[in-house]
């Protein structure tokens, strides 16, 4: 069964002064891979600035505007279409060769083949008093593991809108374990690694119809790597196994290789960026 969904982006970027020059990087297209097929890509803005497309240095789509004309307000919108192939998560796990999966996560060349989704970032940094804070039981697999991490996280942090931002470190949310996506998700991250499973943070977009938690912006999960099987997605803020209801846009090791939006502008004075995005599902 195939599912086809529209998403529509929308941002509003509004200036305390005139801008005299501007570029911005938007990383907002669905991905192309086996479970989603992009069918179109509509974009437009108030300033009918030119856009192009390009890659970031992960390999994912970019869109990117730039303009010479003097404004103070900019909108911007773009509307993907895109068909999702249903899939099992369990469909595809084995059964595992648990004491050589350990051994393998373990050794030097693992590391090393492994080693920029295993890097401790500004974003994944788990303070020392918590590095043991989830410790895997290595009588079972490593899969089993990651579900029983996932659940912990869901239930450690109380999703809440509005406490933290884009540049909340792990410690206060240790602390005060309250948050949105990208700190479910960076958590999951920090203690999978610290287990020595790589793991990267993964930005898209969630269909909320069936009443998951996320908000209005982008969505974010884990995909991490496990032996027998490779990649492996898991959205600690809904306790899920990622399935048809995500659409994947990006990876990368934390919230700042996914951003989606990124910009120069040569102004002075204050800014204000709103976004929203709304995703509908076609059987």
């Amino acid at each position: 069964m195939s599912f086809e969904y529209s998403v529509t982006y929308c941002a509003e970027n509004n200036y305390e002064n005139p801008v005299e020059n501007a570029s911005w990087q938007f990383l907002i297209v669905p991905e192309n891979n086996d479970t989603q097929e992009l069918i179109s890509v509509e974009i437009k803005n108030s300033l009918e600035a030119k856009s192009g497309f390009s890659q970031n240095g992960f390999g994912f789509q970019t869109i990117r505007i730039n303009t010479s004309e003097r404004f103070q307000k900019i909108n911007f919108s773009a509307t993907f279409k895109l068909k999702k192939i249903s899939f099992n998560p369990f469909g595809q796990i084995p059964i595992f060769d648990i004491p050589s999966n350990y051994e393998l996560v373990k050794s030097l060349n693992f590391k090393v083949d492994q080693e920029p989704y295993l890097r401790e970032t500004k974003y994944t940094a788990l303070p020392a008093s918590s590095e043991n804070l989830f410790v895997f039981d290595t009588s079972i697999s490593i899969f089993e593991n990651l579900q029983k991490l996932n659940k912990w996280i869901y239930l450690f942090i109380h999703f809440n809108t509005g406490v933290t931002h884009v540049n909340t470190l792990l410690e206060e949310i240790i602390n005060n374990p309250e948050g949105v996506c990208q700190d479910f998700t960076h958590l999951f991250c920090a203690l999978s690694k610290a287990n020595n499973i790589p793991t990267r943070y993964v930005s898209g977009y969630l269909h909320q119809g069936n009443g998951y938690f996320g908000d209005s912006q982008m969505h974010a999960w884990a995909e991490a790597f496990i032996p027998q099987v490779g990649w492996i997605g898991f959205d600690p803020t809904n306790n899920l196994l990622v399935n048809d209801n995500h659409i994947k846009v990006a990876h990368g090791k934390d919230y700042n290789d996914c951003s989606p939006l990124k910009g120069v502008v040569y102004s002075q004075g204050a800014n204000k960026t709103s976004h929203s995005v709304e995703v509908q599902a076609e059987q």
